[in-house]
């Protein structure tokens, strides 16, 4: 049997609606990663090549690319927590762990305002080449230090780039994670079997993303960010008519914080939040609500019974 389903839901989406006959369900995820870099001045094996320019410093320490996160914590994140609380959205701040570990004012407070903060691998890097045991280590101690640092459970989890064959498991098996965003395949959330368990997964976007500021991206102004995340919100909440729809729109301190680029986001949630039937949540409200609406059971934390 072929482990990549390409057809999806194909012509029979589920008969769900979500709260309150909303046409559309907007995810806005704040990814936060500074001082969780690849760096040399921490004793990771490399630095980190892709911050406002494409250069990698080798065998040396790059102070440069260090003060480029540095600004997400430091000036970024004011500016997109003070536009989430203007427009009154809520959002999930998907964090790794060993930043939780370094601002964890910044996730308690991110909390403190009525956001979600989940799980995105202990160093900003991808899951590829890790082994299964190096998985299962970075799974358990990212989960513990982002709920340390926001004083809740943190329950959903996304790996930078890819994850492995084994990551998805080893989430189910942790027995914390309601839900994992690898996967960037629909506009609809989906409901994997992971042995057992019936395991929710939220699709993720590159293209709704600021992440195309960055070289070579394509976006330059602020506008640019507005127009076409706009485009997709508008194309959404139109075919949200006739079937569910959820749009994710993925942010980082560091990237739509910078004062020339912030607009962009603000100008986005003017549009959207004018917009009737438009549920704005954070993940985990909206995989609970799937769960619920597709007729599983409520999910629980297995955590406390897990072999991890």
């Amino acid at each position: 049997m072929d482990r990549r389903n390409l057809r999806g839901y194909g012509d029979n989406p589920p008969a769900v609606r979500w709260p309150n006959g909303a046409q559309l369900a907007v995810s806005l995820v704040v990814n936060v990663e500074e001082g969780a870099e690849l760096s040399i001045a921490d004793g990771d094996e490399r630095n980190e090549s892709i911050h406002e320019i494409r250069e990698e410093v080798i065998n040396a320490v790059d102070l440069c690319m260090e003060t480029h996160f540095a600004y997400g914590t430091r000036a970024g994140y004011r500016r997109i927590a003070d536009a989430f609380d203007a427009y009154g959205v809520k959002a999930t701040y998907s964090c790794c762990g060993r930043a939780a570990q370094r601002s964890p004012w910044l996730v308690r407070d991110a909390v403190t305002r009525g956001h979600e903060a989940s799980c995105h691998g202990w160093r900003w890097e991808t899951m590829a080449r890790k082994t299964k045991e190096q998985e299962r280590e970075i799974i358990a101690k990212t989960q513990t230090a982002v709920s340390d640092a926001a004083g809740v459970p943190a329950i959903g989890w996304h790996t930078r780039s890819t994850s492995s064959l084994d990551t998805r498991g080893l989430i189910v098996s942790h027995g914390s994670f309601l839900y994992d965003s690898d996967a960037y395949d629909d506009d609809i959330p989906y409901v994997l079997k992971v042995g057992d368990t019936d395991h929710i997964v939220l699709p993720y976007a590159f293209d709704t993303n600021d992440m195309r500021f960055q070289p070579g991206g394509g976006f330059i102004q602020a506008a640019d960010f507005t127009t076409y995340c706009a485009g997709a919100f508008d194309r959404l909440w139109r075919e949200g008519e006739k079937a569910p729809r959820m749009m994710s729109v993925g942010l980082h301190l560091r990237i739509i914080g910078r004062p020339a680029r912030i607009g962009g986001l603000e100008a986005l949630l003017e549009t959207m939040t004018k917009r009737g039937g438009v549920w704005f949540a954070t993940r985990s409200e909206i995989a609970h609500y799937w769960r619920s609406a597709v007729g599983l059971e409520p999910w629980r934390s297995r955590a406390a019974g897990a072999q991890g």
